[in-house]
């Protein structure tokens, strides 16, 4: 083996002539400030693996855990993302990929799924929200990235795969052969009611979303007036901000939709424009502890602006904003960049949103010990008015609480198993929930 001190200094050299050229304009900083002492550390351990480690090494694959481990360690959200995983998100924001049909997020060491897309073979199979998958084709994933479990779920229409959970309630492990398919995710679903309400279910924030909202509130408004539109977005996990936005302007005739903030500085105040087709109606939200980021962004701006009563239970508190950055060679980097507020100061990052009227029933009571966004490992901190209030009121009643299939839903929730959909709906048709 060749010395290591005869490659190391024409190598370090090498990577600090680069750095001191690109660092020519810059302004003068100590030495152990200066980003580029910090990656003349990373050439030196560099060179000490190629020639002391005990197999030969692939240089691309350790700069890239490199960098995966760089960002992993500001906050569960940012993430630097290969060619492959960066092809998948581009996949996921257009609504339509091939696997499972789960939409999952990370929930302390593993992934727990927040929705089974309706139709889908892990919602035919039984897979629901708050599922948590310990292994997919026998590959145990305690501990592993989002990407990496996206990875294995995903593959070619056709293709089984073996994904294996944890329900809470439920002792033994659960099992679930599944064959993959090509998922062409609807973000928006609606329905007409009795007495004229309509029900709009937004499943998450995607390309068309908007759109979609608008075909839909034509297809309800075919039958005749609407008297008011319960929004769910139980279960929605976010998606695209600029999508959200639009679908909260279109419940709102003026005001701010919402402000982000970075390191304490305003930098985007987004305001609703006249006009919005449901502007003058009636509306109730419905949320769960799964609605999170660009949901939670949708239900606070009705809220703060008065334009509805949010029903159901405090929602998931990821009030952070990641922008999707291209990289050379077909990668990605996703990376927080500011903070979510609702339209009157409030901090949506680790507070979430808080229902004016909380629903409890038998499956809703565990929800106070739900893991959070901020039980999260380095998950960012609250900053500014905190989003905490005292419910109008707390109904106590028997019934599940989670999304049903459309099919399901009778025209009157009233005699519905749903319980947050029924009392939604008795608040918009003035009967006392």
């Amino acid at each position: 083996m060749l010395p290591i001190r005869n490659v190391l200094i024409p190598l370090a050299t090498f990577f600090l002539g680069i750095f001191v050229a690109l660092a020519g304009t810059s302004h003068a900083t100590p030495r152990d400030e200066s980003p580029y002492a910090a990656v003349s550390q990373l050439a030196r351990v560099l060179v000490e693996i190629e020639n002391g480690y005990v197999d030969p090494v692939d240089r691309s694959r350790l700069l890239a855990g490199a960098t995966k481990g760089m960002v992993a360690e500001l906050d569960p959200h940012s993430s630097y993302l290969p060619p492959i995983d960066y092809a998948h998100l581009v996949s996921e924001t257009e609504g339509r990929f091939g696997g499972v049909g789960l939409e999952v997020d990370t929930r302390g060491e593993f992934l727990t799924v927040l929705a089974a897309i309706e139709g889908s073979p892990a919602a035919r199979a039984g897979l629901r929200s708050g599922d948590r998958i310990v292994a997919v084709d026998r590959i145990d994933l305690a501990g592993q990235g989002l990407a990496k479990v996206v990875r294995q779920l995903r593959g070619a229409p056709g293709t089984h795969v073996r994904v294996v959970i944890r329900r809470p309630g439920v002792t033994e492990p659960m099992v679930f052969e599944l064959v993959r398919e090509v998922i062409a995710v609807q973000s928006v679903l609606a329905k007409r009611l009795s007495g004229g309400i309509g029900y709009i279910r937004i499943k998450q924030f995607q390309e068309r979303t908007h759109s979609d909202l608008l075909t839909a509130i034509g297809q309800l408004r075919s039958a005749g007036p609407l008297a008011g539109v319960l929004l769910d977005l139980r279960n929605n996990p976010g998606g695209l901000v600029d999508e959200a936005a639009e679908v909260a302007d279109e419940f709102l005739a003026d005001g701010v939709i919402y402000t982000s903030r970075h390191r304490r500085v305003v930098v985007d105040d987004v305001r609703a424009r006249a006009g919005g087709a449901l502007a003058t109606i009636p509306v109730v939200v419905l949320v769960n502890e799964w609605s999170a980021s660009a949901s939670e962004l949708v239900a606070g701006a009705l809220q703060d602006q008065k334009r509805a009563q949010v029903v159901g239970t405090r929602t998931f508190g990821k009030g952070s904003v990641q922008t999707i950055l291209a990289l050379p060679g077909g990668a990605g980097l996703r990376l927080t960049t500011a903070r979510y507020y609702t339209p009157s100061g409030r901090s949506i990052q680790g507070e979430g949103i808080f229902p004016d009227v909380v629903v409890t029933t038998s499956s809703t009571r565990a929800v106070a010990t739900a893991l959070r966004e901020r039980d999260l490992d380095g998950a960012l901190g609250t900053e500014g008015v905190s989003g905490a209030r005292e419910p109008r009121v707390v109904v106590v009643t028997d019934g599940g609480t989670d999304p049903s299939e459309m099919r399901a839903i009778p025209a009157d929730p009233r005699v519905f198993s749903d319980a947050v959909l029924r009392v939604g709906y008795e608040l918009l048709t003035d009967r006392k929930p």
